[in-house]
């Protein structure tokens, strides 16, 4: 954070926008130029005022949010399972062939998950094709039902 949580721009666009406007009323009768600057001085400072103050806001709310949302993205992170494995200085031939029989293992239950998917995948590109036709059908027995209809009228 900056100086004033970063509203330094805020603050000082507002300290001269009070000044301005406690200005205004001494030098309201002299004359009519020095009214003018005035009347456009000071609204103009107010609206720098609120404008700096809102960026302000804005970035605020933006950094924090993103921040919040890396925040929730390395919680989403440390949640999934890691496996940590202190490797020795030597390993065994034995040692080896376990670990790459437990990693195969672990393999094979993937790839039969990733057919049974496939296969669901599958079977349910058939029931939508099957829909497809059962509405074809329907709609082919409307207008055949409309098609009577209308021959009918027409005797």
């Amino acid at each position: 954070m900056g100086y004033a949580r970063n509203h330094l721009a805020t603050i000082v666009s507002g300290a001269f926008a009070i000044v301005l406007t406690g200005l205004w009323p001494p030098f309201y009768d002299y004359a009519p130029t020095i009214n003018f600057v005035f009347i456009m001085a000071v609204p103009i400072m107010w609206f720098m005022v609120l404008t700096c103050w809102l960026s302000q806001k804005s970035a605020d709310y933006a950094t924090n949010h993103s921040h919040a949302h890396e925040v929730h993205q390395k919680k989403s992170l440390t949640n999934t399972q890691t496996v940590q494995v202190e490797v020795p200085k030597t390993i065994n031939l034995s040692e080896i062939k376990e670990i790459q029989n437990e990693l195969s293992e672990e393999l094979d239950e993937l790839k039969s998950s990733v057919e049974l998917k496939d296969s669901e995948i599958e079977r349910l590109n058939q029931e939508i094709l099957n829909l497809k036709t059962l509405v074809q059908i329907e709609s082919l027995k409307s207008e055949l039902a409309n098609l009577k209809i209308l021959s009918s009228k027409r005797k």
